[in-house]
């Protein structure tokens, strides 16, 4: 049997954030707030598992370009070793840095930047679209001549150093902030106050921002916004995923010309008219959530995480001994129930179709694991009479998960 070490990254980074909520929480500081915590972990949930198939595909990319039109042949010494840190760092720098100015970036890259929280959950905001961007950035390694495993084994050492980076509970480092990216720094780059947008963008080292013009100091006498200049008005899923998309396509289509059009993709975000998010917001009926979360539904909300991850992890250790229909199935199931702990959240009433659909496929997975023509039927029986009893269960099922009956 094999296994994939890298799910071990699952309890180590679990682990740290336990660390850092139990610190908070002890020197009785919010630094977590469920709903934010929750969209958080989905959103790096769903980059983990995609990242199964999508990591492949890069190591080839990176192979195919340095064995083909690599400028030189490298081979590893320390002293590579440390150009390609220090290469691999610039390169992000500029993907970070355009990726704030350029609203075709920005669409992927705004949900790192969509919660008002700021704590070791937050490092988590990544997608499987940013990665992509990120990849076209750092295909100048392997043009340069850097090998592929160099490179990815150089990326798993540069990805893990920003994660300690996102938390509020560290203060200034001393003479290690003239050189590191540090929280201070990092705290800067993530607020929404007017005199810190688009600063910081460095993501180990500090000199490049220093060396660029894009440096800005913490100022410990003004207190830090976390989020977005305009906050969303919403925890889904797939909203926080989309909305920006959606918001260029608006102002894409507003424009008359084609060269209009074209400037507004390449354009900073600042340049889109916010009557956009409205648009959008009214287009996708997308509002704000006033209701109380009680107990009962924060408790099926923590269990279905829970148990996501810890699918996650065994879904990632023991990938490469699990049938490619299977890995399908438990994909889509994961997926399926991130998107509906958006939607419990918001206390929306159609997450009984979600529900119905993710049992679905857990009976269907049953019937694949253990082909048996008698449970087949038992399986079919059973997917017929809840389908068949859906419109009746739903109000049943909305009152014992909703404390509050009147979900939209």
């Amino acid at each position: 049997m094999k296994f994939n070490l890298i799910a071990l990254a699952i309890p180590f980074f679990l682990l740290f954030i336990a660390l850092e909520y139990l610190a908070a929480r002890r020197k009785r500081l919010s630094h977590f707030h469920l709903q934010d915590t929750v969209a958080n972990l989905s959103i790096g949930i769903a980059e983990r598992l995609l990242d199964v198939y999508t990591t492949v595909l890069f190591y080839s990319l990176y192979d195919h370009l340095q064995k083909n039109y690599g400028l030189f042949h490298i081979r590893p010494s320390l002293l590579l070793w440390i150009l390609l840190l220090l290469c691999t760092d610039g390169l992000w720098y500029w993907y970070h840095r355009l990726a704030h100015e350029i609203n075709i970036f920005w669409a992927v890259h705004v949900v790192h930047h969509q919660s008002e929280d700021f704590n070791y959950t937050v490092s988590a905001r990544i997608t499987v679209f940013q990665a992509v961007v990120r990849t076209g950035f750092w295909a100048v390694l392997p043009l340069l001549g850097f090998p592929a495993p160099m490179i990815v084994s150089m990326l798993l050492i540069h990805g893990l150093y920003p994660f300690f980076i996102h938390t509020k509970l560290v203060g200034k480092l001393g003479i290690l902030e003239y050189i590191f990216v540090t929280p201070s720094h990092h705290r800067v780059h993530h607020a929404s106050n007017e005199r810190y947008l688009d600063k910081n963008y460095g993501d180990m080292f500090i000199i490049w921002d220093k060396l660029f013009g894009t440096f800005q100091q913490e100022d410990g006498k003004e207190e830090i916004v976390y989020g977005l200049t305009k906050p969303l008005k919403s925890h889904s899923f797939l909203w926080q995923h989309f909305h920006f998309v959606i918001e260029l396509f608006f102002a894409v289509r507003a424009q008359k010309s084609w060269w209009n059009k074209l400037k507004i993709l390449v354009s900073r975000p600042a340049a889109i008219d916010p009557a956009m998010r409205d648009k959008a917001e009214a287009a996708f009926n997308i509002f704000s959530i006033d209701r109380p979360v009680g107990k009962p539904l924060n408790r099926y909300v923590k269990w279905q995480m829970c148990i996501v991850l810890g699918i996650l992890f065994v879904f990632i250790l023991l990938g490469r001994n699990i049938a490619l229909t299977q890995q399908i199935l438990v994909a889509c199931i994961i997926l399926i129930t991130l998107v509906n702990c958006g939607a419990i959240m918001e206390q929306k009433t159609w997450i009984v179709y979600l529900e119905f659909s993710r049992l679905l496929l857990v009976l269907l997975g049953i019937g694949l694991c253990f082909p048996a023509g008698w449970l087949a039927l038992l399986l079919i029986g059973i997917a017929y009479l809840i389908y068949y009893y859906l419109r009746d269960l739903q109000p049943q099922y909305l009152k014992l998960v909703y404390a509050n009956p009147t979900a939209h």
